[in-house]
């Protein structure tokens, strides 16, 4: 029987107007959650002069806090940064593909982590340092150390 595996096929019209609103929610609601921490930041960095905290544990509880929400931010503002540019791979036509091993990305994964770029199994590569370029395997911290010791 001609059995067509759809769960790893090209995504079709459908599947990317389906991504594009779901990656544009996405983009909404943590653009609303950054807008959010920062005036949150900004406000608390403009009244904390003001309250002098009475003593040392209590600034330093008031300086981590604010550290953390700025981590937060730029944590945020990196994820929007891959919405952007799932959003701009459906407009070329590349949504959907692995930049890893240009094969097409399981749309379970898709829906999952809709801004992607990789399949799960070049997303492990890529996380450990090991590339996929030109049919080739590359470890790119073994290469980085040839470089720097030569």
């Amino acid at each position: 029987m001609g059995y067509k595996q759809t769960n790893s096929s090209q995504p079709t019209p459908t599947d990317l107007r389906r991504f594009r609103i779901v990656l544009l929610a996405k983009q909404r609601e943590i653009l609303g959650n950054v807008i959010y921490m920062e005036n949150e930041a900004l406000r608390r960095s403009d009244i904390s002069p003001l309250l002098q905290p009475c003593d040392l544990a209590d600034l330093s509880a008031d300086n981590y806090e604010l550290e953390n929400t700025l981590g937060l931010v730029g944590s945020e503002r990196g994820l929007l940064a891959e919405i952007e540019q799932a959003l701009a791979r459906i407009q070329s036509g590349t949504y959907g593909v692995c930049e890893g091993d240009g094969q097409f990305i399981p749309r379970a994964r898709l829906r999952a982590i809709p801004w992607t770029r990789y399949c799960v199994h070049c997303a492990s590569l890529s996380e450990r340092g090991i590339l996929y370029r030109e049919s080739q395997l590359i470890d790119t911290d073994q290469n980085a150390g040839a470089r720097d010791s030569g």
